[in-house]
């Protein structure tokens, strides 16, 4: 699963950008995960929906229980 993520990460987001330090690539590496890989990128695993989307259909599931 590791292995996944790390190639989604290089060929999605890292391989096209250039950064002037170590903390800045990390900063925009953060924001990629939490805006487009967690809010916006449709994962196979779970029905071509978002991770988030997937956990607010769950938690409205056991809320309904």
């Amino acid at each position: 699963m590791a292995e996944s993520f790390i190639a989604t990460l290089k060929t999605e987001f890292y391989y096209w950008r250039v950064w002037s330090t170590k903390r800045a690539a990390g900063i925009e590496v953060g924001k990629w995960f939490e805006d487009r890989y967690n809010r916006r990128r449709q994962h196979a695993s779970i029905d071509q929906i978002s991770p988030v989307d997937f956990e607010l259909q769950y938690s409205r599931q056991i809320a309904d229980f």
